[in-house]
């Protein structure tokens, strides 16, 4: 097949069909340009939440939860000799202290393993905050605050004061937004803090934060952990959570299981499992998004398809006359596949631009993100992966559209043509 000849026959026909060739160009135009901007955005939005959950969430958090042991005086379900004995139901749990054991040396021992970019100790607690007649619960979360720095940015999550302002001074402390509106107080005021226990420490605000999550931003607090041991009246070298990030998030769960077998006494919960509904919500965007996107390509498809149909039946005379002068039936495909792919790659190259335009615009635009919400404009995402898989899907779809109509004109008889 001489493809030169081939080609030229193929753009003869385009140009000669100026109107159809542009419509068919843009609904493969459309398909890709909504394509774009439809997975830039949605990709973003999901990009954008799994960072903010990740910046806060440890990779891996130890912790040692309270847990109720049901020690019975006999065994449930064994006949019983002796009327005078009783099984204990409704156990209430015992008194037990959230104290990781040796939880410093065991922060230092993980720190130093390969695996783990760094590890933080904390120190948490409920506690109400008072305020004259204002009392709000709350929790209050002692931190070494370089590693707190390192690995969860909590610097840059300061509104007002800086984090290094809780090592300036003895029993001061950071709040959320929402705790310090719902407070009534600014930085430099003072409030009471009371724990469950009763213990009672007046503090001075250093510092406001804001992690654009209104239920943390609503109730939490941090301090040194030398304060926040002197509020719950415990010694030194009380830590109630490890919180720590790997190098590999991917390898959390196996670490995990890990350092379970080396500290069997304690709780262990990987990333995954905190953040579980976020990543359920992220494959529900993931499919909605393939979905709509692989529709609005099937459609421009179909769009082609009709009318390369449409150019075929007015081009029979067309086709008759050169399969009259020794085309063959391949030569007759080559063509109007030629027809397709050039509308294809012409509609996707134009479909990308104006995506990419959208896209930018969108990146631009201020997003209503309200109070507590950090974020400027909307988020999204500027991946080469999904430009070149819109150019190649567009091409893909646009091949299979202009194939079977090509084929149809493969098969017409030039004689009945003529004569009819």
């Amino acid at each position: 097949m001489n493809w030169k000849l081939a080609y030229t026959i193929a753009v003869t026909h385009l140009l000669s069909k100026k109107k159809q060739t542009v419509v068919a160009m843009l609904g493969v135009t459309f398909g890709i340009s909504m394509f774009i901007i439809m997975i830039s955005f949605m990709t973003g939005v999901n990009q954008f939440l799994e960072d903010m959950a990740m910046d806060n969430t440890p990779h891996i958090r130890i912790y040692k939860p309270i847990e109720l042991k049901e020690n019975k005086i006999i065994a449930v379900g064994k006949q019983q000799t002796d009327k005078d004995w009783y099984v204990l139901e409704h156990q209430r749990p015992k008194k037990e202290l959230t104290k990781i054991k040796n939880g410093l040396i065991m922060a230092q021992r993980i720190a130093d393993m390969p695996e783990v970019l760094g590890v933080a100790p904390l120190v948490s607690s409920q506690v109400f905050f008072n305020n004259g007649p204002v009392q709000l619960p709350g929790t209050i979360s002692g931190i070494d605050i370089e590693s707190q720095k390192k690995l969860f940015q909590l610097d840059k999550k300061m509104d007002e004061g800086e984090l290094n302002d809780l090592l300036k001074g003895s029993d001061v402390i950071v709040v959320g937004k929402g705790l310090a509106k719902k407070m009534n107080v600014k930085v430099g005021d003072r409030v009471s803090i009371t724990t469950p226990e009763g213990n009672n420490l007046n503090v001075r605000i250093v510092g406001i934060f804001s992690f654009g999550i209104s239920a943390w931003d609503e109730t939490k607090s941090y301090a040194t952990l030398a304060t926040v041991q002197k509020i719950m009246g415990v010694d030194p070298s009380y830590i109630t959570d490890l919180n720590m990030k790997l190098k590999d998030k991917e390898g959390a769960l196996a670490f995990k299981d890990k350092l379970s077998k080396m500290y069997p006494d304690v709780y262990m919960e990987d990333w995954e499992t905190a953040n579980a509904s976020i990543l359920a919500g992220t494959e529900i965007r993931n499919v909605m998004t393939a979905v709509v996107c692989i529709t609005l390509l099937i459609v421009a498809g179909f769009g082609i398809y009709n009318i390369m149909n449409m150019n075929i039946i007015n081009k029979m005379k067309d086709i008759a006359i050169l399969k009259a002068t020794g085309f063959q039936g391949s030569d007759i495909t080559g063509i109007f596949l030629l027809q397709s792919i050039m509308i294809g790659v012409a509609g996707g190259l134009l479909g990308l631009l104006i995506g990419w335009f959208f896209s930018f615009l969108l990146s631009r635009t201020p997003f209503p993100a309200g109070e507590f919400f950090r974020i400027d404009t909307f988020p999204v995402n500027f991946k080469l992966f999904h430009y070149a898989s819109g150019l190649f899907f567009g091409f893909l779809t646009t091949l299979f559209a202009g194939y079977f109509p090509s084929k149809k004109a493969a098969k017409v008889d030039p004689v009945s043509i003529i004569r009819g």
